[in-house]
């Protein structure tokens, strides 16, 4: 038996997650940065309660080259690298197989950076209070790395914040960021959609649409 949708959709979440996130409200110091594609929908709405800045982490999982969708690792934005040695192991890939991944992915994510942001450089991050927002964690590979790329930036804190992961995994991160919160810490958990009545792709259009308006709005 699946576990009960918990959301239903993803401004719900963010609207949800923004209730535990008040604290931070109205504060100049604080950013909000969420991870591409599914974590835009949920950060904007964590954004517009707290009267804050939005911006984007752009993050691409390492997927095991057969398997997709089974994570062996991440990289993102300043050159952050995360490899689940492992898992890469287990599953028996090959060093230059995870060498062809590496080189796909970070062309991607060169073209996200463009694509979301633009000409528009990265908010400064030194010394500041950064929310880093998802829909949702499955591995916890891609806020992993997120966390890591963000620790360069030398911000004054880490708090990630998220509708919904597993418990295991949600223990692990806990160690990693300053601040961990999660709505809904899942003993039985397949996938982050398990936990949405709707649960579509968010498009690259979404996302540009949502940071052109927070920036409209935000101070």
């Amino acid at each position: 038996m699946g576990a009960r949708a918990l959301f239903s959709d993803r401004t719900d979440a963010g609207r949800a997650l923004a209730q535990h996130l008040l604290g931070y409200a109205r504060r100049s110091d604080v950013i909000v940065l969420a991870l591409p594609r599914g974590g835009v929908p949920v950060a904007y709405e964590v954004a517009e309660a707290l009267g804050v800045e939005l911006d984007v982490l752009v993050v691409r999982k390492l997927g095991v080259p057969f398997q997709p969708e089974l994570a062996m690792g991440a990289i993102a934005s300043g050159d952050a690298l995360y490899l689940d040695a492992r898992t890469a192991q287990m599953v028996g890939v090959s060093e230059p197989e995870i060498l062809d991944v590496l080189n796909e992915e970070r062309r991607e994510l060169a073209r996200r950076e463009i694509l979301y942001r633009g000409d528009r450089p990265p908010l400064k991050l030194e010394n500041r209070t950064i929310i880093v927002v998802d829909d949702g964690i499955a591995t916890g590979s891609s806020m992993h790395v997120a966390i890591t790329a963000l620790r360069a930036g030398r911000p004054a804190r880490i708090v990630v914040a998220v509708p919904v992961a597993p418990a295991s995994t949600a223990t692990e991160l806990e160690g990693l960021a300053d601040e961990f919160v999660c709505l809904h810490r899942a003993q039985d958990f397949s996938s982050v959609s398990q936990f949405y009545r709707q649960f579509g792709q968010t498009s690259d259009a979404e996302v540009r649409t949502l940071l052109e308006r927070s920036q409209r709005g935000t101070p």
